[in-house]
């Protein structure tokens, strides 16, 4: 079953599908990757191309994409500030670290669309 999407909740899965990609392969460099593929949504549409990620990294990628299809808080904040921790702790502790690690990297290297993530 595929989900249907508008503009900016491809945006928000767009922004952790790149942010899980850099993460992957700047820290999991020996292991082995498959292109993320899901029936959740239409991956091509939505993220653009398929990630191409470790099975650690696949995993925690899909929880991120169910956990924000399924979002009851409207407007959404960012996780962080969120008021109802959805994610297990086990992936709401890797997604720090993602975050973390991803965010700096993606500023230095002076992404717009990480700027507008932060700001919007």
């Amino acid at each position: 079953m595929v989900i249907a999407t508008g503009p900016e909740l491809d945006h928000d899965l767009r922004t952790v599908a790149e942010f899980v990609e850099l993460y992957c392969h700047r820290k999991h460099r020996g292991a082995v990757r498959e292109r993320f593929d899901t029936k959740v949504v239409d991956v091509d549409a939505v993220l653009g191309r398929r990630p191409v990620l470790c099975g650690e990294c696949t995993r925690l990628l899909l929880h991120a994409v169910v956990k924000r299809l399924h979002c009851p808080m409207v407007p959404k904040p960012a996780c962080k500030h969120c008021p109802r921790h959805c994610y297990h702790p086990r992936y709401r502790q890797r997604m720090r670290e993602v975050m973390r690690f991803s965010g700096t990297r993606l500023l230095l290297s002076g992404r717009l669309r990480y700027l507008t993530h932060l700001l919007l």
